[in-house]
């Protein structure tokens, strides 16, 4: 693979473990960061610093990553796309927003951009674009995560994360109150609903379970075409126990697909 030059949109946990991958596989990484942010002190000199979106997208890159959260998908990837750039989003539960999603397509159809959704945590999206169309069409998705991930709401209910006996549902809705409650966590169940049959016919439960050996997450679908049940157990991110530590690599996956002479769809 030759070396292509990437812009990463923040620099939190996940960015700086994709930056390091990226690098290993040699690529060209910068980083998006306003002047006076103080995660500028994080970025290693082996990385270079982008101040804003005109610089960003005067240099042309080969692909802009965000990993900044929704409001970097408000505010910075529709002028990526209005600069003809593909960009990968992995905040994706952003695009609960209708009118948002339907801005960024409209400026990726317009200036020639692509809009990159990954699978992030989840698997089985393969199966679940398939049935999308399906007759009757049933979709649900669980996340159940151990206190360490809902410690503070946790507490905003009364309950103490460290004596928790019994499992907390924390949530049960549709995928876009999901999205717009738990903007840093619940991207998987926006990615679901993106592939499925959309964000208000997606089903979700957020449980807290004391007896989670990880963040797990399970998939529920039924049509006349067949039933699918998964169930992923991902280990949390060491500096993040509400992220799975596989969403960096997930990221990562993307990023070797979106560049492959080999696409499997």
């Amino acid at each position: 693979m030759r070396r292509r030059r990437i812009v990463l949109i923040g620099y939190g946990a996940i960015a700086a473990e994709l930056a390091e991958a990226l690098l290993a596989r040699g690529h060209a990484v910068d980083v998006l960061l306003k002047p006076g942010l103080a995660s500028r002190q994080r970025v290693p000199e082996t990385l270079g610093l982008v101040p804003d979106v005109a610089a960003l997208a005067a240099d042309g890159p080969d692909l802009v990553i965000e990993a900044a959260g929704h409001e970097a998908v408000r505010q910075v990837v529709p002028a990526c796309l209005e600069a003809g750039l593909p960009v990968l989003i992995s905040s994706i539960g952003a695009l609960h927003d209708d009118a948002l999603n339907e801005r960024l397509v409209g400026l990726a159809r317009e200036h020639g951009g692509r809009l990159l959704l990954p699978s992030g945590a989840l698997g089985a999206l393969d199966y679940v674009r398939a049935v999308r169309h399906a007759g009757a069409l049933s979709l649900r998705y669980q996340s159940r995560k151990p206190p360490a991930a809902w410690a503070a709401e946790l507490r905003a209910l009364g309950h103490d994360p460290a004596a928790l006996a019994e499992p907390v549902t924390l949530f049960a809705g549709t995928a876009r109150q999901a999205a717009a409650l738990y903007p840093q966590n619940l991207n998987v169940a926006a990615a679901l609903a993106l592939a499925g049959p959309g964000f208000e016919a997606t089903g979700v439960e957020v449980i807290c379970d004391p007896e989670a050996g990880g963040n797990t997450h399970v998939v529920l679908a039924d049509s006349e075409l067949g039933t699918m049940r998964l169930s992923i157990v991902n280990n949390p991110s060491p500096t993040n126990p509400k992220t799975s530590w596989i969403v960096g690599r997930s990221l990562l996956a993307a990023v070797d697909q979106y560049f492959s002479p080999v696409m499997m769809v």
